[in-house]
């Protein structure tokens, strides 16, 4: 994985202009501020009006893979920067083999170049993997994201000039003075920590939309031309196989992707929970190790033997099946710990690598974890988005929340309102900001003509998923694991696997009433019984009450040193939430945001808000 960055402006031809090295200390400081995306290598390129600059996380071909990279084809010269990896790159390297062309490395990102060389944007629909790019081509620029938007590309654009980067900082490193609005305060406390696709939260702030290439040229008057080209899209369309052929099908998918996946020159790994996704990409990882031993990690917290609660998202700890399936695969494990304090200081990070207000603790856990995984491994694959796709989370099951006509992870907005200045609120209409993202997706599902009421709720549910929760938690992953230079692989986001589970039917993937019913059938030639039913938990929470405690504190402290956070924030309605008890089981985000990840969340919209001077 790497981190990107650059911009394409028709002011100043770099070689020719005063301005060379002012655009080039530009793009030092945006190299250096993604840094942390590719430790190993690092490099800038100019040329023309455009200028990339790229940070390697080296896993593919170690020594010929360093980039921007720069080839020619036809006469035509192109130039790229990419983070990702292609997990076909074997048969799209068999493909340009007719067409004479003589690879120097054996890196995907020579692959990628080439085959828009040679074939052009609508080879892009044809890349199997995760990855956001951007080519330089004679005076135009392309950036493309993948198709389920596993890798992030966010652009700042004016007349002028157009700059994009892997991580905001970076665009706000060129120069672009970071700014909030109303909107950006509804997706902060209507839509938070999920944001709108496309919306960067602040101020003239965009990203490349999921399956999306950008095409960027200039007008006669040198003014920017955006062009937004989709080369992928979810489509519905009738499901023609059985159960039997479903089960087979999927199972294919699914053991191709994880395989397809493990490629590296470096030694991989897994998270494992002891779910049923985790695990079953854990087991058919190791299997095809052959040898080796797989190296494992899971994540708790201190004392949470001692203060676990169960409730109706959360009923077990996952240390019990971590064992399961430690004796079952014999993997290489180690059990990480996070303590309060730790915890607690990771919240900042965690907005740093984000920048904006996140998931509160449940993101700074898993940066904490991603950072000391990457102390021994560098690239890792995980279960993440089995449950959107599958129809794992409680909402597609309770009829209350099927029906519901809103998000049914964040449907009430009392709870978060419950701690601003109502005069702030008042001005923002969050409720119909939060109805009108909601519509705005919703009329964007594709349906069949044909579908009942209810399959059209369990189609407009999958869609709502895929297009927010999963992109949330993909965020999460990706910021969380990159900040330490660590890669993140999701096998279950594979768009073959995205695109054919969303048309099967609903009594498919909950057949005869077993909880994602698809994959305890892809598990059950890899799995123990234990772990094949054991009943859904999420990741991992901190049931401390010394961390909600530690937290109250340093938000009243920061309340008290924060002008801005003062001005959004009533004192009483604080003091008065913190002296009240905390309702772990209700949560006003997910499954596992509850009062405390309220206080979290205030502590970093609080450090947001002075770490960009909003």
């Amino acid at each position: 994985m790497c981190g990107i960055a650059g911009f394409f402006q028709t002011k100043h031809d770099v070689f020719k202009d005063y301005s060379f090295n002012l655009l080039k200390n530009r793009l030092i400081n945006m190299k250096n501020s993604i840094k942390h995306r590719g430790p190993n290598d690092d490099d800038i390129f100019m040329r023309g009006f455009a200028g990339f600059c790229h940070t390697r996380l080296s896993i593919r071909d170690i020594k010929g893979g360093h980039q921007p990279m720069t080839r020619k084809y036809n006469g035509d010269i192109a130039t790229i920067v990419y983070n990702g990896e292609l997990y076909n790159a074997e048969e799209l390297k068999s493909r340009l083999m007719a067409y004479d062309i003589d690879l120097r490395t054996t890196s995907d990102t020579e692959i990628i170049l080439y085959c828009y060389l040679v074939f052009g944007t609508k080879i892009f629909k044809d890349f199997n993997g995760i990855f956001a790019f951007a080519i330089y081509d004679n005076n135009k620029l392309i950036v493309a994201r993948d198709h389920a938007g596993v890798k992030p590309l966010f652009y700042y654009t004016d007349e002028k000039q157009f700059i994009f980067a892997s991580e905001i900082k970076a665009i706000f490193e060129y120069g672009i003075t970071p700014e909030l609005d109303n909107n950006s305060w509804c997706e902060i406390i209507a839509l938070g920590p999920a944001h709108t696709l496309g919306n960067g939260v602040f101020k003239g702030i965009k990203e490349v939309l999921p399956g999306h290439f950008l095409s960027i040229k200039t007008d006669y008057d040198k003014n920017i031309i955006i062009e937004d080209c989709c080369f992928w899209s979810l489509k519905s369309y009738p499901h023609t196989e059985n159960y039997e052929e479903t089960v087979s099908h999927c199972n294919y998918l699914i053991n191709d992707s994880i395989k397809r996946q493990m490629v590296s020159d470096i030694p991989i790994c897994t998270f494992l929970s002891g779910g049923l996704d985790s695990s079953l990409v854990s087991a058919i990882v190791s299997e095809n190790l052959g040898e080796k031993k797989l190296n494992t990690f899971s994540f708790d917290f201190v004392d949470n033997d001692i203060n676990f609660k169960s409730n109706s998202f959360q009923s077990t700890r996952d240390k019990p099946f971590v064992d399961i399936m430690n004796r079952h695969i014999n993997s290489n494990h180690t059990y990480l710990m996070c303590d309060n304090i730790e915890q607690i200081n990771c919240l900042f990070k965690a907005v740093d690598a984000r920048d904006m207000p996140c998931m509160a603790d449940v993101e700074s856990s898993m940066l904490y974890f991603c950072n000391l995984v990457s102390k021994s491994c560098k690239v890792t694959l995980t279960g993440e988005c089995a449950d959107e796709i599958f129809g794992g989370y409680p909402w597609f099951h309770r009829q209350d929340l099927l029906y519901k006509d809103n998000f049914p992870w964040s449907y009430d907005m009392s709870a978060r309102c419950s701690l601003f200045k109502d005069e702030f609120i008042n001005e923002l209409n969050l409720e119909e900001y939060n109805y009108d993202a909601y519509k705005t997706s919703i009329n964007q599902c594709p349906l069949l003509d044909d579908e009942n009421e209810k399959d059209v709720y369990r189609r407009k549910i999958s869609w709502l998923n895929i297009r927010w929760f999963m992109m949330t938690l993909l965020n999460r992953m990706d910021r969380c694991s990159m900040y330490s230079g660590l890669e993140a692989r999701v096998p279950f986001a594979d768009y073959r696997i995205l695109e054919y589970i969303f048309n099967v039917p609903w009594e498919y993937k909950c057949h005869n009433n077993q909880t994602k019913s698809l994959l305890v059938e892809c598990g059950k030639t890899h799995l123990p019984p234990e772990i094949l039913y054991r009943k859904k938990s999420p990741y991992p929470k901190t049931y401390d009450p010394n961390y909600e405690k530690l937290l109250s504190d340093m938000l009243l402290e920061e309340y008290s040193d924060n002008s801005r956070l003062q001005d959004i924030i009533d004192y009483k309605k604080l003091t008065t939430f913190i002296s009240s008890s905390k309702d772990y089981g209700k949560p006003w985000y997910g499954q596992l945001m509850a009062g405390p990840q309220m206080l979290a969340y205030i502590l970093q919209i609080g450090y947001w808000l002075k770490k960009y001077h909003l």
